[in-house]
């Protein structure tokens, strides 16, 4: 029983994560990185999130960037529950599919540089986290299992089945300023340092209602139900009681059959009461919102036709604040982190990149790179970085071509790999391996303006977790994402 209301407590928690990146770590933050990933040792005015040591090589003056991305995104789960069977929609089946899908019609992100001398100042405004909603129409398999549960173990009472409604949505934001300054030391090497403001913004939304049960007269309201069924066990009970007293004022011992059967009685009656409190449903809201801050450091260095750069961003301890229609502490202690007032762990990990360029030729630019996330290290509600096996990590490579003094042409590719496990995986929040692509072009309408566009797509694998391979409870995890992004560049 402990389960069941735990269940549909932590329900109401789904978390948008990041469209590119770590689990809560957006590095799509410019049109350059959509059509070539590979940027984190390339020099150009993006690098003042993916190399802010290298934007000092630019050419001097004032350089702003503006880029819009929409986004979308589905999530699927297909779980296996034999529960669900017992489902007025389900057909009798137990396997049913969830789909939620997220859209972010707007990610904007601002660029700026000014270069003087040996000296470089810079700032950032992106969604480096987040960046959406994702909606759930029909829930989720986590939502329905409650449901399925209480009506399997109320078959004893007469349960056939049930029915029901739920909802869930989500949304995230994480913005980001980020400001600094790059400063050449040798004509071939620069160092940055910079300090990142993160401002955490989410709401979350459940219902699970209309809840009914399935008997012989047809389908009846929970709450109805529950009323009857205690009525019935309370009754039970008392003539169960009547009996064991009577043999006990004789002195005979009592009959095991007898004791066993007040245990059962009482042991429903007790679980009857646990689920008076969900007889109308659950109707949640969560707001929640944080500020952190953490200095990001960078160094670039030239040698002949290569470049090689790398930086460092803090870990950035957030606690996010929340204001929340739940009111009151619970004995489970997952129901706290939508307790009104709670403050809640979760910190954007500290991220290490690393990548190099090299140029064969003037026209044509080859780009690796590495992302490690020290996920291990953030502290999460309820230490769920604990449950993951190892940090995250990203492998990166492109290609750029100038194809003429105007028109630049680069596509690219990242690797990512979590360190997930059963234990971390749920079907409220959850990320999964992939390999993502892009592709796109750099046109330069004039001296002082170039426009860009791009479209990045990445393809998930699927995560099986087999929950109980006794009962048959099992869940398949896969998603899509598909980004399209335009933006302009200005140079004085």
């Amino acid at each position: 029983m402990k389960k069941i209301v735990f269940s549909l407590i932590v329900f109401t928690m789904t978390t948008l994560t990041a469209f590119a990146g770590g689990i809560l770590t957006n590095t799509n933050q410019s049109i350059l990185f959509l059509k070539n990933p590979a940027r984190d040792a390339a020099i150009g005015l993006d690098g003042v999130y993916s190399n802010p040591a290298g934007v000092v090589f630019m050419p001097e003056g004032f350089h702003v960037a503006l880029n819009w991305q929409y986004a979308h995104q589905t999530r699927t789960i297909t779980s296996t529950n034999p529960v669900f069977a017992l489902g007025k929609k389900n057909a009798g089946q137990s396997v049913k599919e969830f789909e939620g899908v997220a859209d972010a019609p707007v990610i904007p992100s601002l660029q700026g540089a000014y270069n003087k001398g040996n000296w470089s100042i810079q700032f950032n405004l992106s969604v480096p986290g987040g960046g959406g909603s994702c909606e759930f129409a029909d829930g989720l398999g986590s939502f329905e299992s409650v449901v399925g549960s209480i009506a399997h173990m109320l078959q004893p009472l007469g349960a056939q089945g049930y029915d029901m409604d739920s909802y869930m949505k989500g949304r995230q934001y994480y913005y980001g300023v980020q400001v600094g300054a790059a400063y050449k030391i040798y004509p071939n090497l620069s160092v940055y340092g910079g300090l990142r403001m993160l401002y955490g913004d989410a709401t979350y939304k459940a219902k699970l209602n209309n809840i009914q049960v399935k008997t012989e007269g047809g389908y009846v309201d929970f709450a109805d139900y529950l009323q009857g069924a205690s009525t019935t066990v309370n009754n039970n009970l008392t003539l169960v009681n009547t009996a064991i007293a009577q043999y006990q004022a004789a002195g005979i011992d009592v009959p095991a059959e007898l004791l066993a059967q007040q245990e059962q009685l009482e042991t429903t009656h007790g679980s009857l009461l646990q689920l008076q409190k969900y007889a109308q449903g659950v109707n949640l809201l969560c707001n929640q919102d944080g500020v952190g801050f953490a200095p990001v450091i960078g160094v670039d260095y030239k040698v002949n036709n290569f470049n090689f750069a790398a930086k460092y961003e803090f870990k950035t301890q957030i606690r996010m604040r929340n204001e929340s229609t739940v009111n009151e502490a619970s004995e489970i202690a997952a129901v706290n982190k939508y307790r009104d007032g709670e403050r809640v762990n979760e910190d954007a990990p500290a991220l290490l990149t690393i990548g190099a360029q090299w140029k064969p030729i003037d026209i044509v630019s080859l780009n690796l790179g590495w992302h490690h996330y020290f996920d291990k290290d953030a502290s999460w509600y309820n230490n769920t970085q604990d449950l993951l096996k190892h940090n995250t990590n990203e492998f990166l490579a492109g290609v750029e071509w100038d194809v003429n003094d105007r028109l630049n042409v680069s596509c690219g590719g990242q690797l990512t790999r979590y360190g997930l496990s059963d234990e971390y995986m749920n079907d409220m929040s959850f990320v999964v391996n992939s390999y993502s692509i892009g592709l796109g072009f750099n046109y330069k309408v004039s001296d002082n303006v170039t426009v860009s566009a791009a479209y990045f797509q990445t393809n998930y694998d699927n995560y099986n977790r087999n929950d109980y391979p006794t009962t048959g409870v099992s869940d398949t995890f896969t998603r899509t994402n598909r980004v399209l992004g335009v933006g302009c560049q200005l140079d004085f």
